[in-house]
This record gives C-alpha cells, sequence and structure tokens, in this order.
C-alpha cells in the first residue's frame, strides 16, 4: 500500500517525482508516472500517516534498481563473500582505516549535507554525526584484533581430555536498512560493526535525507572496497526490491510499524534481524534535584537533540504538582539562554525534516483539549518547517501526544501527586528506547531501574548513555530487539560458533552401548561432582 499527498498532481499528462507516505515512511519518488486521475479523502488524520485512493489507473515505469537487479547485487556480494576476502583481518582494518579517512577528509561535505537536509548546526552536526562515526570507527580499529579472537572456555568432565572455544564468524551478506533523522551516523555505525565482523554489506539510505544518501553513496563508492560494501538509494520500490532477498542479517533503525514490515520479509527466509526502533521516552524529575543542571540536561536532550527528532529524546517529563511550575520557570530560562528570546529566529536548532512531519506535529497540538495547555512555545513557520521549542502542561492522557512518538519540539509534562505514581503510568504505555530519572534519591533510583523496564536509562542526565561503547544500545518490545555499539555491533553481525577439541587418547567404552548396569553406575559416578567418585570411574572400579 502506498499513500500519496493531495496537491502533487497539477496536470494529469505529466510526469511527477511522488512525495508521500509508504510502508517503508515518508519518501521521495523518483520515478515518473503517467497519472490519469486521482481523488483522494477529504481527511486527514493526526497519526504519522495520511489516507488517500486513487480512483483509476497508475501506468507505472518499471524503476532503474528492482527485484532482478537486487538479485544479481545480491548473488555478486555473496560470491564475494564467499572467495573468504572480507574474512580476513587485514581486509576489514583496510576498510575501517578507509572510513576514517572518508570521515576526516570529508568532513566539511558532510556538515554541509547534514545542512541541506535537516538545517543541522555545525557543532551539533559535529558531535551527535561526525563525532560518533569517527569514534566507532577508532574503537573498531584499536579492538579489532581482541574482538576476533577465539574465547577459550572451560569444559566438562564428559568430554576430558578436551578444549573448546567460541569462534566469532561473520554472517555473510546483510543488509542495513538507515533513518534520516541522523543519516550519516546512523549509517555508518552499523556498517563499521558489520565490517568488523567480516561481512559484505549493503548500505540503504534514508531517501528523506536525500544530501547525506546522495553523498554516502559517492564516498563509499570512492573509499570502500566496491566488491563487498554497496549503497543503494532510492525510496520505496528499491527497499521493496531489497527486501525481497535472502539476507544473512538485516539492522534496521526506523519505527516500530515499519519495523513489523521488514520483520515480516526477513522471516520468509528465516533471516535474523536487529530492530532500532523508538518509543516515549519518559523524564521523570523529583523535587530534590540541582533544577538548573536538570533543565540544562532536558533541553539538551530535548531540542539540542535534532531538535527533538531523536529516537532517544526526552519525549515528556512527569514530576511532581509541586515542582511543575519551578521546573517550567527553570526551562523557559534555559531554553531562551541557549536559543533566544526570538525562538523562531534561532539557528541553534535543526528545521523539521518535511512538511508532512510537520503538519503531523501541528495535528499534535491542535488537538481538542490540548492546544489550551501549552504554557510556552507553540510558535510555527511552514516556510522555513520551523516549530519553536513548546511545553504544555497537564495535557489528557488519552490524547494522541500522550500516546504515539512525538519525533519534535513539543514536550508535555504531566504532574502527579507522589513521584513514585509516574512508575505505573510509563509501564501502561509501550516499552520506551530509553527512560530518564532526575534525583538525588538513591531508594527512587533502585526503584526506578528495578521497576520501569526500557532499552536504556540514564540517571541524572539524558541521552548521554549512547556515547559510552561498553554499553549496550538497542531496545526491547515496542522499541526494538538487539543491540549494537562498541564490540556489541560486533557481535551483532556475527555468529558464535562453539567448538569442542578432542584427541583419539581418552576414548571411554562408557559412552557406547549396550549399557549395562556397571556402565550406568559409572556415568552415574562421572557425573556426581564428587571427585572420589570420578577417580573410580575413571579408573574402571565400577564393572559388571
Amino acid at each position: 500500500m502506498t499513500i500519496f499527498s493531495p496537491g502533487l498532481f497539477k496536470h494529469p499528462s505529466r510526469s511527477y517525482s511522488i512525495v508521500g507516505v509508504g510502508l517503508l515512511g515518508t519518501f521521495t519518488y523518483r520515478h515518473k508516472y503517467k497519472i490519469n486521475r486521482v481523488s483522494f479523502s477529504s481527511s486527514t488524520p493526526s497519526s504519522y500517516y495520511c489516507r488517500a485512493t486513487l480512483s483509476t489507473t497508475m501506468e507505472e515505469v518499471k524503476p532503474a534498481f528492482d527485484s532482478d537487479k537486487a538479485a544479481v547485487l545480491v548473488n555478486e556480494l555473496r560470491k564475494t563473500f564467499n572467495s573468504g576476502k572480507t574474512k580476513s583481518y587485514e581486509w576489514r582494518i583496510s576498510q575501517l582505516e578507509s572510513i576514517s579517512k572518508m570521515i576526516d577528509e570529508k568532513e566539511k561535505e558532510i556538515v554541509e549535507a547534514l545542512q541541506k537536509d535537516l538545517s543541522k548546526p555545525e557543532l551539533e552536526a559535529f558531535l551527535s554525526e561526525i563525532l560518533m562515526a569517527r569514534s566507532s570507527c577508532k574503537l573498531a580499529l584499536k579492538e579489532l584484533k581482541q574482538w576476533m579472537m577465539p574465547q577459550k572456555v572451560e569444559t566438562s568432565l564428559a568430554t576430558y581430555p578436551s578444549s573448546a572455544e567460541i569462534v566469532a564468524e561473520p554472517l555473510g551478506v546483510v543488509l542495513v536498512i538507515s533513518t534520516w533523522n541522523f543519516p550519516f551516523s546512523l549509517s555508518l555505525d552499523p556498517v563499521i560493526g558489520a565490517i568488523a565482523a567480516g561481512n559484505a554489506v549493503v548500505l540503504k539510505p534514508s531517501e528523506i535525507a536525500p544530501a547525506t544518501s546522495s553523498l554516502l553513496s559517492r564516498l563509499v563508492g570512492e573509499y570502500m572496497d566496491k566488491s563487498a560494501i554497496i549503497v543503494v538509494e532510492g525510496a520505496v520500490a528499491e527497499t521493496s526490491a531489497l527486501l525481497e532477498q535472502k539476507w544473512d542479517k538485516i539492522f534496521f533503525t526506523g519505527g516500530a510499524r515499519v519495523g513489523r514490515i521488514v520483520m515480516a520479509a526477513a522471516a520468509k527466509n528465516l533471516t535474523p534481524v536487529t530492530l532500532e526502533l523508538g518509543g516515549k521516552c519518559p523524564a521523570v524529575v523529583d523535587s530534590n534535584v540541582n533544577l538548573q543542571v536538570t533543565a540544562r540536561r532536558i533541553v539538551a536532550g530535548k531540542w539540542v537533540c535534532n531538535n527533538g527528532q531523536a529516537c532517544i529524546g526526552v519525549d515528556y517529563i512527569i514530576t511532581t504538582k509541586e515542582l511543575a511550575p519551578k521546573l517550567i520557570a527553570t526551562l523557559v530560562n534555559v531554553v531562551e539562554e541557549i536559543f533566544g528570546k526570538d525562538l523562531m529566529e534561532s539557528k541553534e536548532r535543526s528545521r523539521i525534516i518535511n512538511s508532512f512531519h510537520f503538519k503531523r506535529l501541528v495535528n499534535l497540538l491542535e488537538e481538542d483539549k490540548v492546544s489550551s495547555k501549552i504554557v510556552f512555545g507553540g510558535q510555527r513557520d511552514e516556510s522555513q518547517l520551523q516549530i519553536a521549542p513548546t511545553i504544555l502542561l497537564d495535557v489528557p492522557e488519552d490524547s494522541m501526544i500522550l500516546q504515539e512518538e512525538i519525533f519534535g519540539p513539543l514536550l508535555p509534562i504531566i504532574t502527579v501527586e507522589r513521584l513514585e505514581d509516574s512508575f505505573a503510568m510509563i509501564n501502561r504505555k509501550p516499552k520506551p528506547l530509553a527512560a530518564y530519572l532526575f534525583s538525588d534519591d538513591e531508594q527512587i533510583k533502585r526503584k526506578f531501574v528495578q521497576n520501569i523496564y526500557a532499552g536504556g536509562m540514564a540517571i541524572n542526565d539524558t541521552i548521554l548513555q549512547v556515547t559510552v561503547p561498553t554499553l549496550p544500545f538497542g531496545g526491547v518490545g515496542e522499541s526494538g530487539m538487539g543491540s549494537y555499539h562498541g564490540k556489541f555491533s560486533f557481535d551483532a553481525f556475527s555468529h558464535k560458533k562453539a567448538v569442542l577439541y578432542r584427541s583419539f587418547a581418552g576414548d571411554s567404552p562408557t559412552r557406547y552401548p549396550p549399557y549395562t548396569p556397571g556402565k550406568k553406575k559409572q556415568i552415574k559416578a562421572l557425573l556426581s561432582g564428587k571427585l572420589l567418585n570420578i577417580m573410580l570411574a575413571l579408573l574402571g572400579f565400577y564393572k559388571d
């Protein structure tokens, strides 16, 4: 099913690029169509997709990259992988060094692409995109030899004499489908893990960030081994063609709705998946905190972080009725300190990615019983795709802004009588990708960690948990499955192969039929764990 946005078809006999929302998200479909006649429903719901119907026919020109070409691509990559080329330490290091070189040499072009796609401020682009990808690459270069070494493990007496190890082997040919909100780092980070693990890789960047997608395609072709690492650009048709193929792993970053589509496609070939999704990430604020520091860190985890368009960004706040006015006042002061009094003129925030998401956010604000709850901000400019940092107080719990992931600069604050009441409120919703608590109470901290279900947490801060390479980053339930970052990225694209080594010595007749009463006693003695019994069994004292 593909859903098209009305107002784009101005002449029935011409060809247009079609912008809309399909099974794989909002897209720019770059193939030509002859439109005979189109009709649309009159209502536009406030959820993540709009509805439209095609009343007659659309004659589609076959896209340049279809299922047949995707199959050829995968077959060629499988030949490369089967040759053993990607498995060597030398190849992996050379490709990681190429990525590091690419980031260093093309930093300016990367920043420019992010500016075109999202109007990302230069410092934000450097910290959240370039530095994150560079750090991941440098860590892999430093630790790869250690990651690749077989892990020695103990054996049991039942296999004596023997030794055993766990060997990390590459999965094969893998597909990475990236997203638009951090289109550079969230594309390269899993690719770094896939290369470090020794796989051949296809990267499908998001067409919603076309400048970064085009740049990645060009740079990967220029710096990387084209026989093993490929970028496929495109939209719904190209992604669908890729999903029809048999992969050894699919790594997807995006929303839960599309995650289900990816998982269903993977299930046809029993392909394992890592799904990095999202959800409504709460921040619970206790009354005993340093309000100034708390507010700055919440602002950093909301508006400084891609203007709220981040899967781990603060989605809503829960605090006590008593603290709420003070917290709001402090948040407002920090926002104006960072972005200025005229919020719409600030150049320190990214813009909303496109007009569809702009309208979706406006619909959340304009819902009945919600618009009256705005206590700060609310200004908007569709021509600039900008919405000011907006704070709302005590919106109804059944409103859309509290039901679906906001993914924008709107921040509802919900008040409770007791802070512990927030736990049940959070757990009534699907498990989020991240949860945050601000408190100096050690008991509250313990209860929060023990009782709140989330992919990850930060106590007294926001979003920084993803910068720690020794922590896995991933979701649970609706927020995803599997994890990556650091060695976890290497593990995500590796199979842990169990290997047992034995010599021809120590071949006990005990394991072979016929199983006489004496043999049964001997087996029980060996499995008893008692040293005397084991020694007697090995010396052959248990006989028929």
